[in-house]
């Protein structure tokens, strides 16, 4: 069984360097996609030909999962060596048989081990998130999610800069049901009245302002650099 609870949060985080800045960076770092271990092209033969910004989307699901069922089990005790058998419940239980080798060790007086066939009554409660990069690759989120580092109004920029907005390429089920894999842990073979529950409790759409360089390098090869605005670093 699945609940909801939660509504599809969409934030924005802020650039911490502008366009001016990223060029000096596109600059600085142009020649890197084109070189080789042989040679490295000169600035001047590499042209940047766009730079452009876009807000690449990083989900976020969280949820938790319970769950209670019955599975066998054996637990033992330790008797006596004088007891043979034990009633309880109802039942007579007879004492483990010892191998030869027991025997040769602890001799007549060791003690008796009696084994209790039972069903244990188990409870299970795991809660955990994932984050997963614009192509569903399965990451850790490397942000501080704050009022000082979100835009104010995320919806009405993304809406403004509509055609450079690029969404989740994972659908919200696959994701939710990789977190559901993640939370329930595989259980025994033996398992009988299973009762579980698992609760979305948010699922996030967070929008990486990404300056994307065009390059043109010899021979009119094409290469593209990344950076990410919010961390100042090339991708």
């Amino acid at each position: 069984m699945t609940k909801a609870n939660s509504e599809i949060k969409t934030i924005v985080l802020r650039k911490n360097i502008d366009e001016t800045e990223s060029m000096a960076i596109v600059e600085e770092k142009k020649t890197t996609p084109f070189k080789s271990l042989l040679s490295r092209p000169k600035k001047e033969d590499v042209h940047v030909h766009s730079l452009t910004l876009y807000y690449e989307c990083i989900l976020l699901v969280s949820g938790k999962y319970v769950a209670d069922y019955f599975r066998k089990a054996t637990h033992s005790i330790s008797v006596d060596s004088n007891i043979s058998e034990v009633l309880l419940g109802g039942g007579l239980f007879p004492v483990r048989s010892k191998s030869s080798i027991t025997k040769a060790f602890v001799g007549k007086r060791g003690k008796n081990k009696v084994d209790f066939k039972l069903d244990e009554h188990v409870f299970v409660e795991e809660e955990d998130e994932l984050t997963f990069d614009h192509h569903g690759n399965e990451i850790k989120f490397p942000f501080k999610i704050n009022s000082k580092t979100v835009e104010n109004y995320p919806k009405q920029l993304l809406e403004k800069n509509e055609s450079n907005v690029k969404k989740p390429e994972m659908t919200y089920d696959a994701a939710i049901e990789k977190l559901k894999t993640q939370l329930k842990k595989p259980m025994e073979t033996d398992v009988k009245n299973l009762n579980e529950e698992f609760t979305l409790r948010e699922i996030s759409e967070i929008y990486i302002p990404i300056y994307e360089a065009r390059l043109i390098g010899p021979k009119k090869k094409v290469a593209i650099i990344r950076i990410d605005s919010v961390r100042k670093k090339v991708l």
